[in-house]
């Protein structure tokens, strides 16, 4: 019940920021002004690309139905959102070290990114091992680092509007973009994927 009550409000803000995403591709002026002069451009795009593709996608990967009845589809989105997520996620390691906020943040992106890669990386392997139930759970983790890039967007407003100065909240929220997403998935979702009625592999 309340996977079917938070699945619409995940998928409306995950697509609307990878649709967020889109803009800063093809509207370079959109950007704030500290990743118009990003060290690596090319990084920055491969990680805008890679991250909105897997916020789209991501949501649509937990829909039993579409599972059920689209097993081809789900591989070929889930095959999708991995490789996506290893450009973003190498990308994003990269320029976690020249982000803005200090040592703080830059360790905060940086440990984003490997758990990001990390989590994926192993929801693949499993499931080429055939254990659906540990791939599920490890695709809720990445997910949840996934969700990181909505929960940033809302936090940043957030905390300025609160009278909060931008310097002081990033170093804060490179931490809290991803760690409470992490907590909540490993606390209400994780545990609810059992053994009994685990689906075959589907990869």
């Amino acid at each position: 019940m309340l996977k079917r009550a938070l699945w619409p409000v995940m998928a409306f803000l995950a697509v609307g920021v990878a649709l967020y995403a889109v803009a800063l591709l093809v509207a370079p002026q959109m950007r704030p002004p500290f990743l118009r002069n990003a060290p690596f451009p090319l990084a920055l795009l491969v990680h805008f690309a890679g991250g909105g593709l897997a916020l789209a996608l991501g949501p649509f990967q937990f829909r039993a139905s579409h599972r059920a009845r689209r097993p081809a589809l789900h591989r070929w989105m889930g095959r999708l959102y991995v490789a996506a997520i290893l450009g973003s996620g190498v990308a994003g390691l990269a320029l976690a070290f020249y982000s803005q906020g200090g040592v703080t943040a830059h360790t905060g992106f940086a440990s984003l990114a490997a758990l990001w890669l990390a989590t994926t990386v192993a929801a693949f392997l499993a499931i080429r091992q055939g254990d659906t139930v540990a791939h599920q759970r490890w695709m809720i983790r990445s997910f949840a680092l996934t969700f990181a890039a909505v929960t940033l967007r809302v936090y940043i407003p957030v905390s300025l509007s609160m009278g909060a100065a931008f310097e002081t909240a990033y170093p804060v929220i490179a931490w809290a973009c991803w760690v409470p997403n992490l907590i909540v998935a490993e606390w209400l979702f994780v545990p609810r994927v059992r053994r009994t009625g685990a689906r075959p592999a589907l990869v």
